[in-house]
């Protein structure tokens, strides 16, 4: 384990609000002890923020009040004073239009929080898909000593006999009652059972994806991904990870040391490995831009494009989080990757992360699978470019059909949301299991936010015909629980001039995974005819407060969807004056 020098407590970030022998301080001071602590119990020692993600609509993180007080005692077994920083939480099933809307200004929230306050080190609280992005991004940029406790996933669910994965199990269904193989009392009943205890879905999604690499980057406990939410080894994690912060905070262990670019190299290799979710691409980016590490789209296929799928998790596999977490959890499959990854990356530990994976073994070998047995050869994300996407677009190949993977068809043309409502179940809809269904105005400035609108519904008479999956394309995002031939984060968006724009119903599309090409067969005189006609479309929402400054400075999917003035120089946000 590397040596590193330790602070002294005058070397503490707090030390400048409580140690001077000045007016301020005694302010400073006189006002902590208004809520009835002793001066020995917060000066001289690690002040630590505890940022709680938590409200009553977030359905992820209902155990967060229980965990904030698991956390706080492992702080102050370790030492320190521990203070709850409450931030806006993103749940992902009610808030509207979308989350992502929401990710930046949390981040920033985030930054602000720890800049503002008398803190030392943090313990980021998260889990619900877009939280777990924004408190690292918001962390990277502060930089001071930090620490996340994942969310965990909830329970497995349940119907009749049938194990229930939250997302994957409701598109299932869904399309089933769509097409009347489903009645409303057993919809009734898997409405019931899907959703059984706290915590994030436990299938692979946002959620458990990037929960897994935050693990994988070092950045929280090792094996606290995937613990379930309701699990008393929860409670222990938590609280370990209290005790760690402290020390972080001593050793001067901060987030740039730890989210370096071998660790987003680790994190994309896991990526593939666990069948991640689509939505892993454009948050790791925007971590990645916060970092200054050096990180595009290009750089997915040239470190990972060939690491095959290892873990049998819903929607690319069989199996559930709780069942990966009996069957030894990440640590298992980072051993099982042991071969490609960079072992000599620090994690929050202080240990390395190949010392901390050391030994791991695989308990249920059909969760976790080794190199020499894998649930699929391909990996979890094929980035496209071509004519359609010149910056850019994804695709999932593990949860799709492989007949799709290479596919010519003409295009089926929605301009927005309301539009692919209004019609996609219409009998009278022009389409054939050949054709292929596109989305426009549908990304970071068309939506606004750049909802999971992606996974375009199967229109129901091809349902009826027995067809489950075709070829689907937008500029928006997929929820990392749906599966199918969802073409993704086609960039740069319809709404700002983009190609996917100017496609016409009839156009043929051409989709060719193996070969990483996303194409629009329409002859360049013709396009720049369109294009010299584009007038871009009303935005829906508003131009005003945070929407106006978002659509203002928000950066396209391959750039991670940022603002333009937040990425780079971590840990140079300007101190506050105290006078």
């Amino acid at each position: 384990m590397p040596t590193r020098t330790r602070k002294t407590a005058a070397e503490l970030r707090s030390a400048r609000w409580f140690a001077p022998d000045d007016l301020r301080s005694f302010g400073h001071r006189s006002r902590v002890k208004q809520m009835g602590f002793w001066r020995e119990e917060f000066s001289g020692r690690p002040v630590i923020g505890i940022i709680n993600t938590w409200n009553e609509l977030n359905t992820c993180h209902t155990h967060f009040p229980e965990r904030v007080e698991d956390v706080r005692r492992g702080v102050l077994e370790a030492g320190g004073f521990p203070a709850e920083l409450p931030a806006l939480s993103l749940g992902e099933q009610l808030m509207k239009p979308t989350t992502m809307l929401y990710r930046n200004f949390l981040a920033m929230e985030v930054e602000e929080l720890i800049r503002a306050h008398p803190v030392d080190g943090v313990v980021l609280m998260g889990g619900c898909d877009k939280t777990t992005p924004a408190l690292l991004m918001g962390a990277l940029s502060a930089n001071v000593p930090a620490i996340y406790v994942p969310a965990g996933p909830m329970l497995r669910g349940h119907w009749r006999d049938q194990t229930l994965g939250s997302g994957t199990d409701v598109w299932k269904y869904w399309d089933d009652r769509r097409s009347g193989l489903l009645a409303d009392k057993e919809w009734g009943e898997i409405e019931d059972g899907i959703a059984r205890s706290a915590g994030t879905c436990m299938t692979m999604g946002t959620a458990a994806t990037m929960m897994s690499l935050a693990e994988a980057m070092g950045i929280s406990l090792p094996g606290a991904s995937a613990i379930p939410a309701v699990d008393a080894g929860h409670k222990r994690m938590a609280s370990a990870s209290g005790r760690r912060i402290v020390e972080m905070v001593w050793e001067d262990l901060r987030p740039t040391d730890i989210m370096t670019e071998a660790a987003f190299e680790n994190a994309i290799i896991v990526d593939m490995a666990i069948g991640g979710s689509t939505n892993a691409i454009v948050h790791l980016l925007a971590m990645a831009g916060r970092a200054n590490v050096p990180l595009s789209m290009d750089t997915f296929d040239r470190v990972a494009g060939d690491v095959p799928l290892l873990a049998n998790i819903k929607p690319s596999g069989s199996y559930v989080m709780e069942d990966f977490y009996y069957a030894g959890g990440l640590p298992a499959l980072l051993a099982q990757l042991a071969p490609r990854l960079h072992l000599d990356a620090i994690t929050c530990t202080g240990a390395t992360l190949g010392e901390t994976i050391a030994g791991k073994e695989i308990f249920f070998p059909d969760v976790i699978r080794g190199l020499d047995n894998p649930v699929k050869p391909a990996g979890g994300t094929a980035v496209l470019r071509g004519t359609l996407a010149p910056d850019g677009a994804v695709f999932k190949p593990t949860a799709a059909e492989e007949r799709l993977w290479v596919h010519e068809g003409p295009a089926v043309v929605f301009r927005d949301i309301r539009d692919l409502k209004a019609r996609v179940d219409r009998d009278d809809l022009e389409v054939t299991a050949d054709s292929v269904l596109v989305l426009q105005n549908a990304g970071p400035v068309g939506a606004p936010g750049m909802p999971e609108w992606g996974q375009l519904p199967v229109p129901r008479k091809l349902l009826r015909q027995g067809v489950r999956d075709i070829v689907r394309i937008s500029d928006a995002r997929m929820s990392g629980t749906s599966y199918g031939a969802c073409v993704l984060h086609v960039a740069p968006e319809a709404a700002i001039g983009g190609p996917l724009g100017l496609v016409r119903d009839g156009d043929r599309i051409r989709l060719d995974v193996p070969n990483r090409r996303l194409d629009l067969l329409v002859a360049p005189d013709e396009l720049a005819r369109r294009r010299a006609a584009w007038v871009q479309p009303p935005l829906p929402g508003g131009d005003r407060g945070y929407l106006a400054l978002y659509r203002r400075s928000v950066t396209q999917a391959d750039k991670g969807c940022d603002f333009d003035f937040m990425a780079g120089r971590p840990g140079e946000m300007p101190e506050p004056q105290i006078f």
